[in-house]
């Protein structure tokens, strides 16, 4: 008998593990990689960062320097406050039987964080919602649009970042980032 010939199949390409996953590429843009040393080790590492939706309208010139820094202000404040992981939640919980007390300096983020949003026009005001989702849960833009509605009617993207951009002035005048002669 005659053994049948193994067909060969072809190689499959190696993925370029220095490069972002296909996966990654797909949920937002990445930076240009960056050459450092590991803290702990010192062995040399590549770094790549993850460029936000505050990064990419300080980038193409949409909001000022301190428009940014408040937006990261608020970032800060509301991963401080640990709200970005409670899909709903009181802003001053009481420990019940489940024993889960908030810190001092985590009430502390949840007052700014709640003078941040009075300031915008609560919660439930474009400036206020886009505030929660965009800048304090990362959602992007695009997904906030289409996802929140005023009146019935879905946000048109322009106008997401026309309210963007006035959310993040109000906070920049709200953190003292802004000179008074221009927060008017």
């Amino acid at each position: 008998m005659v053994a049948k010939r193994k067909t060969k199949h072809p190689a499959k390409a190696r993925e370029d593990l220095s490069a972002p996953s296909k996966w990654r590429l797909q949920h937002g843009d990445v930076g240009a990689a960056i050459r450092a040393a590991d803290p702990e080790t010192g062995t040399p590492i590549m770094q790549r960062k993850v460029v936000d939706t505050l990064s990419q309208m300080l980038a193409h010139g949409n909001i000022s320097r301190e428009m940014h820094e408040a937006g990261c202000i608020f970032r800060t404040l509301f991963r401080s406050a640990a709200l970005d992981s409670i899909a709903t939640s009181q802003f001053v919980r009481i420990a019940a039987s489940s024993g889960d007390w908030l810190s001092v300096s985590q009430l502390d983020a949840r007052r700014r964080v709640l003078n941040a949003l009075d300031v915008l026009g609560g919660i439930d005001s474009p400036s206020g919602s886009i505030a929660w989702h965009v800048v304090g849960l990362e959602v992007s833009l695009r997904a906030w649009s289409a996802q929140q509605g005023w009146n019935g009617r879905l946000v048109s993207a322009p106008i997401a970042c026309g309210i963007l951009v006035a959310a993040l002035g109000t906070l920049a005048n709200h953190f003292g980032l802004l000179p008074r002669s221009n927060a008017a």
